[in-house]
């Protein structure tokens, strides 16, 4: 945030809008975060346009869409953003493999302790939210009445499908990357370097399948042992 603040030529109480401090945006099916990728636009269409202008500025982002934010960022930004820019994009999004847990990051400003921060700061978090809330889910079907009790029940069941895919992203993929502290190089491009990262980064045909990893793998001038 310092170097940005420098950069810039302006005060830290006359900036506007600042970069998230981590590099980790949170894409989820709620507002679990802070940082929330939902909470971050609408506070940039408030700083940008005004407040008195927000619902009608939302409104209109959201009618040209032809969906609301969150189903947006969840279903569309990221192929979107890879269409744009022709299968080598510039924000990367980690993503669990059924799309329960998803963080974006700036390519640009990944450090070999991006991963642990995404472990430790967002998804053994989550999980620890869903923890909490399946508790009081618990806590409605033992002492609720009817179709409070039924609505419940039906989030709790998706909850641990949730958890229990989240467990496994942990402990086979994300986990066993975060102990490396991979390092990427710039100069070597996106194609290199998001095949660095496996299964862990979301799946984009051209990019990372397995035709395209193979011929990665092959350049001569990389190490292919860096290409999961």
């Amino acid at each position: 945030m310092e170097d940005y603040i420098a950069k810039v030529g302006v005060a830290e109480e006359e900036l506007q809008f600042v970069p998230d401090e981590d590099n980790i945006i949170p894409i989820l099916d709620d507002e679990w975060f802070k940082d929330d990728m939902v909470g971050l636009f609408n506070a940039f269409l408030k700083r940008s346009f005004g407040k008195e202008n927000f619902e009608q500025n939302l409104a209109f982002v959201e009618e040209s869409l032809g969906r609301d934010m969150r189903n947006y960022f969840l279903r569309d930004f990221y192929t979107d953003h890879v269409r744009r820019y022709k299968k080598r994009p510039i924000y990367w999004l980690f993503s669990s493999p059924k799309g329960s847990f998803n963080v974006l990051i700036y390519m640009h400003r990944y450090t070999p302790d991006t991963l642990n921060r995404i472990f430790n700061n967002y998804l053994a978090e989550y999980r620890e939210k869903l923890k909490m809330h399946s508790e009081q889910l618990n806590h409605v079907i033992e002492k609720g009445e009817g179709r409070e009790q039924t609505q419940a029940a039906k989030e709790l069941d998706k909850i641990k499908t949730v958890m229990l895919e989240l467990q496994e992203y942990e402990r086979d993929i994300l986990y066993p990357l975060a102990t490396e502290r991979i390092a990427i190089d710039l100069d070597d491009g996106v194609l290199v370097n998001y095949n660095k990262f496996g299964e862990a980064i979301k799946q984009v045909a051209g990019l990372n399948d397995k035709k395209t990893k193979k011929k990665v793998k092959g350049f001569d001038w990389i190490d292919g042992s860096t290409i999961r």
